[in-house]
């Protein structure tokens, strides 16, 4: 049964760093729901991050990172303005763009070229990313087709496949529609945005890419 620890307790994202860095899967907090994280950069653990969601591995995983020029390291964004990231991030948002070089690892989102990249509100797991200094793969906290959790008893029927739990409260309020997590936007054309999920920040992402003059791409 995985040890669970307040992800306000002193030195939390230190340990959650080192059960990364040891190839576990835990569960944290972020600012929409919680998650389930790994090193994005270790085969065995997204081995076991898909098997412990159940997972179809065509199905793609996020990655959580802690500054922008983390999202260029990661991603191919030579098209895309400082000054646009920094108005979508941080917060309930991913962006997805295309992989770049150093992401290798050949069993992250092997159906797919692309990587959605996040860097969440929220001082756990900002603080988490940047100790651990690498990649770390992000998705809910829940089986696949499960609702999404907003607070750690609604997913204990997985604390027996975790390395940890780190609590951090009751997430979004606690309100339903916030299940929906982050806003998922495709920003890998030139010019153009696709909307992946709607999320909870969907209206103010789309007024933002207005501004900066991107159109709306359905395919």
């Amino acid at each position: 049964m995985a040890l669970v620890i307040s992800s306000f307790q002193e030195e939390a994202a230190t340990k959650a760093a080192q059960f990364l860095i040891k190839g576990d899967v835990i569960a944290v907090p972020t600012d929409t729901i919680y998650g389930l994280a790994c090193s994005a950069n270790c085969p065995d653990a997204i081995k076991k991050l898909y098997a412990i969601k159940g997972r179809d591995s065509a199905k793609p995983v996020a990655i959580c990172v802690s500054y922008i020029s983390d999202v260029r390291k990661w991603g191919e964004a030579d098209h895309l303005t400082d000054d646009l990231l920094k108005r979508l991030l941080p917060g309930p948002v991913t962006i997805v763009l295309e992989k770049s070089k150093w992401l290798d690892n050949p069993f992250l989102n092997p159906a797919t070229t692309k990587i959605g990249i996040r860097i969440p509100n929220h001082d756990f797991v900002n603080e988490l990313t940047k100790i651990f200094d690498k990649p770390v793969a992000l998705t809910s906290a829940n089986f696949s087709n499960e609702p999404s959790t907003l607070s750690i008893k609604e997913f204990g029927h997985l604390f027996g496949h975790l390395g940890a739990v780190f609590d951090g409260g009751i997430l979004s309020q606690g309100l339903d529609h916030n299940r929906t997590g982050s806003t998922v936007i495709d920003l890998s054309n030139h010019g153009f945005y696709k909307v992946i999920r709607r999320g909870i920040s969907y209206d103010q992402v789309v007024k933002i890419l207005d501004i900066y003059g991107l159109k709306s791409s359905l395919c």
